[in-house]
């Protein structure tokens, strides 16, 4: 059976593609889904306000910032501010304290929540799993400024609990808030903050998984590690494909409030990143444009390394955010 539309013929069951100009589509896609238009507008405006509406500022990485004249009103200088910062002589050191702080997180940061969320998934008892579960996580919630008031605290070179135990070991006059140890104080404070958090989503996925699995596995003979390994990680890979993704957008990001909480002069040299450079250019010495500059150049690294890790999950798993 066929039916035809404006003379041709089509076969039963095939969609018309709908009839009228763009605007005409637009209000009756309006007009049916108005509801779900209406539940959205509050996030859209939200983003529209705060995400959208400053990008108008990104101006002023390429104009001498005139306080008299606003933010449009200053002579047009180009990429000069980019070039300063590249032929900065701290260019290079920025650069290289932001990635390894960067760099080391996202691994230990994206690692560690996959390892607790099999280590959970394997534990038997529900109340075993809620307690354990609920212990991981509530560190989220903790403020980063009481993170950094205990990290200074435990940590003191004088009297820090952790630096008496490490004074038992043999580790004496070892100051673990200085260079040396700096980066691996924040990448572990770091990972124990957010590791419970960012293993919901892990769990969620393992939850998915269908448990006839698990029993045909032990009937085979199956041991924990080996259902580890072959059921509940191939089930977590498209989950962990899109958060690398999502992770890799931000790897030059790193946590101003931390990093700029936890900085002193013995530690300045390898904890002065990007976004703490910005703050101190841009507001503590009123360089505007300078700094607009530095940010601008920083997203533009960010979101070349969001598109080019997208293409290649893309083209490796089949798994992509577009």
């Amino acid at each position: 059976m066929t039916t035809t539309v404006t003379g041709r013929p089509r076969a039963a069951g095939a969609q018309t593609r709908p009839l009228g100009t763009p605007m005409q589509r637009l209000n009756r896609h309006v007009r049916r889904y108005w509801q779900l238009w209406v539940m959205a507008a509050p996030a859209i405006a939200f983003v529209a306000v705060f995400a959208y509406v400053p990008m108008y500022g990104l101006q002023l990485a390429f104009r001498e910032f005139d306080f008299s004249a606003g933010l449009t009103g200053g002579d047009w200088v180009g990429l000069k501010y980019f070039q300063q910062f590249f032929e900065s002589p701290q260019f290079w050191t920025l650069i290289s304290n932001t990635v390894v702080i960067s760099v080391s997180t996202l691994v230990f940061g994206f690692v560690a929540p996959i390892g607790l969320a099999l280590l959970v998934n394997q534990v038997i008892g529900r109340r075993r799993k809620k307690f354990l579960q609920t212990a991981t996580y509530l560190p989220h919630f903790i403020s980063i400024v009481v993170i950094v008031g205990m990290l200074q605290v435990f940590l003191s070179p004088s009297s820090g609990l952790i630096t008496r135990v490490a004074e038992l070991f043999g580790a004496s006059g070892v100051n673990f808030l200085a260079s040396g140890p700096f980066v691996p104080v924040y990448v572990i404070s770091e990972v124990w903050q957010h590791c419970g958090w960012n293993s919901i989503i892990y769990l969620a996925a393992l939850a998915s998984v269908d448990t006839q699995l698990y029993e045909a596995a032990r009937i085979d003979g199956a041991g924990r590690f080996t259902i580890i390994r072959h059921i509940d990680v191939p089930a977590l890979v498209p989950t962990m494909i899109v958060l690398l993704i999502l992770n890799m957008g931000n790897v030059l990001n790193t946590g101003f409030e931390k990093i700029f909480l936890m900085q002193n002069p013995l530690n300045l040299g390898v904890s002065e990143v990007i976004a703490t450079y910005v703050y101190k250019i841009g507001i503590l010495s009123n360089q505007f444009s300078y700094g607009t500059a530095i940010g601008l150049f920083n997203t533009l690294i960010n979101f070349t390394f969001l598109v080019v890790t997208n293409q290649v999950a893309k083209r490796v798993s089949n798994t992509s955010l577009w």
